[in-house]
């Protein structure tokens, strides 16, 4: 009821641009249209000084000192350097290749995989122009030949565009003497690894097939 009589005053409110801009912004978030936008911009705005002030701080230091690494595709500190790829206590032989950030987490916060990570930062698809560079498979062929890696593990989703990545990996490790696994097939056709639970990717983890490799 209070949310209601809030946003039956806004709208009875002469349109302010700055609002309009951040309600645009908000409802461009996963998971959140112009209704719940709507709700967040009022929130912030009746909590200017304890929710507002600090979060605007925030992004904006998230902004200026936190980055995509160039190398693996992970978040990384501008101060401090990625930890993806400098691990100092713990020298690892395997790299877990995901989508996004987000499976890089959902993964690392289940427990069940000890190694280093690459994020490809999306998926080859017909339907977009995103070229092989920009999901950084050249640089996960020169960390497989020059970081002792004994194998590959190919975590991208059970997708279309999922699968036709997994292929285009294989065939981009064909020389490299480098030993190429995947998720294992119970995974749900067109699951997206952030989405599955702890038990199934346990599951897939521990019963990972391997993909032939040409190199001899």
């Amino acid at each position: 009821m209070e949310f209601q009589a809030l946003n039956g005053q806004f709208n009875s409110m002469q349109s302010i641009n700055e609002i309009d801009e951040l309600i645009r912004l908000i409802s461009k978030l996963p998971g959140l249209g112009p209704k719940s936008a709507k709700r967040i911009v009022l929130k912030l705005l009746n909590t200017r000084d304890e929710l507002m002030k600090p979060m605007v701080n925030s992004l904006a230091e998230v902004y200026k000192n936190v980055s995509r690494c160039k190398v693996c595709g992970t978040l990384k500190s501008n101060s401090v350097g990625c930890r993806n790829c400098n691990i100092d206590d713990k020298k690892f032989n395997k790299i877990c290749v995901v989508e996004n950030i987000a499976d890089q987490w959902s993964i690392e916060n289940s427990g069940i995989y000890q190694g280093y990570f690459h994020i490809l930062g999306g998926t080859l698809s017909f339907s977009t122009s995103q070229r092989k560079e920009d999901l950084l498979i050249p640089s996960l062929v020169k960390r497989a030949k020059k970081d002792s890696i004994e194998e590959v593990i190919i975590a991208t989703s059970a997708t279309v565009e999922g699968q036709t990545t997994a292929h285009y990996i294989k065939d981009s490790l064909k020389d490299i003497r480098v030993k190429v696994s995947k998720l294992a097939q119970g995974l749900p056709v067109g699951g997206e690894i952030e989405s599955l639970d702890d038990g199934t990717l346990f599951s897939a983890f521990k019963n990972r097939s391997w993909i032939e490799n040409n190199s001899d």
